[in-house]
């Protein structure tokens, strides 16, 4: 299976770099300058990666800097909570050996936060020679969509808390949808000393240097789902499903007496009739699993070739769309909408947590320095 996982990573990569850098408009283009701008100026930078995509996430402005050498930046693996946990310790284990400090983080875990600020407080400790009266700032920085701006209002809420002084919240603005931070906004995070945290918009590079991240970019939503088919997306993620353990924890879903079938979802109960248009109710999240599960135990086509692999995704693609009660009548874009509802309950961690980039070997030179 893994050899048919690569061939559909290729092909949705393939149309990301025939989009030729759509998604980098005058804005990003400006980010980008201002952030070159500010990075002689700041005491430390925060540099925010997707925990499921630790190198495809990288900071490309960053890769031409020495900044983890004067101890001057810190990785944070955001979305921790959505990836593989013994994955996510070999790459900050991984980090950690570059010289360059990396910490995990759930941005809606406030122990997490508390434990990503109690460092930032330390580094700038350390930069400032234990000054308690004095400022530090914080640049952070990273690609679309891996969580700055919840970060930021996370640690914000915490150290006004903790302050002083009292106040009214200046919050950032949270989307799901990546490129909504347009502007450099300054939130104060801690006193004595003091310190400020720049937030700044997310800047995504027109080209990659590996040819592979085109198609994890897109999966993790770094991307905006509207510049490529989302069936393509969805393809693709169905692919690292099937191929990956993970679906192996839902074989217990077979031995429910039904409550989670197709018949289930769509049958005469009015209390589930009522809820079955929200496709993240926990009956349809189990009925969705359960038909991955068996879709791939009980299939008996060699899944190494690519067109069994192919017809496998298809025919669950199909029973998804009973699944979500999604019309069966042909349409141009009648996967659509099965492969939205896919999208959103995998990037919500609903289908299994996944970390689909592999720690290189420590003596290859592939991460972004």
């Amino acid at each position: 299976m893994a050899s048919s996982t690569e061939a559909l990573s290729r092909r949705l990569s393939a149309a990301v770099r025939g989009l030729s850098g759509a998604w980098y408009g005058r804005h990003m283009a400006a980010t980008e300058r201002a952030i070159r701008t500010r990075l002689p100026l700041v005491d430390l930078v925060l540099e925010v990666r997707d925990a499921r995509i630790p190198a495809s996430s990288a900071f490309e402005l960053l890769s031409r800097r020495t900044l983890e050498h004067d101890g001057r930046r810190v990785v944070v693996l955001n979305k921790a909570d959505l990836a593989d946990p013994s994955e996510t310790k070999k790459w900050v284990a991984y980090i950690n050996q570059r010289s360059c400090s990396c910490v995990p983080v759930n941005s809606h875990n406030r122990e997490s936060i508390k434990a990503l600020l109690n460092i930032v407080q330390s580094r700038i400790r350390e930069i400032k020679h234990a000054e308690s009266n004095c400022t530090g700032t914080v640049l952070l920085v990273g690609i679309p969509n891996v969580g700055k701006s919840a970060i930021v209002n996370a640690m914000h809420q915490i150290g006004r808390i903790g302050a002083a002084e009292k106040g009214k919240l200046k919050q950032a603005i949270v989307n799901s949808h990546p490129g909504e931070t347009r502007d450099i906004t300054g939130y104060k995070v801690a006193s004595h000393p003091n310190i400020y945290v720049l937030d700044t918009p997310g800047v995504l590079s027109p080209t990659f240097a590996n040819d592979d991240s085109g198609s994890r970019l897109a999966l993790t939503g770094a991307i905006r789902d509207s510049l490529l088919e989302e069936y393509d997306i969805a393809q693709f993620l169905l692919a690292v499903l099937n191929s990956k353990e993970e679906y192996c924890k839902w074989e217990n879903l077979n031995q429910v007496a039904d409550n989670f079938s197709c018949d289930a979802v769509c049958g005469s109960n009015t209390k589930k009739r009522q809820y079955v248009s929200d496709h993240t109710q926990d009956f349809i999240v189990k009925a969705v699993r359960k038909v991955l599960f068996g879709s791939v135990s009980f299939c008996k086509e060699d899944l190494g070739k690519g067109d069994e692999f192919r017809r496998l995704i298809e025919s669950q693609i199909m029973s998804l769309r009973e699944i979500f009660k999604i019309s069966t009548e042909p349409s141009d874009d009648m996967h659509k909408p099965v492969a939205l509802k896919l999208l959103n309950l995998y990037r919500t961690g609903r289908l299994g947590h996944y970390t689909l980039d592999h720690v290189p070997d420590v003596n290859q030179d592939v991460l972004h320095k």
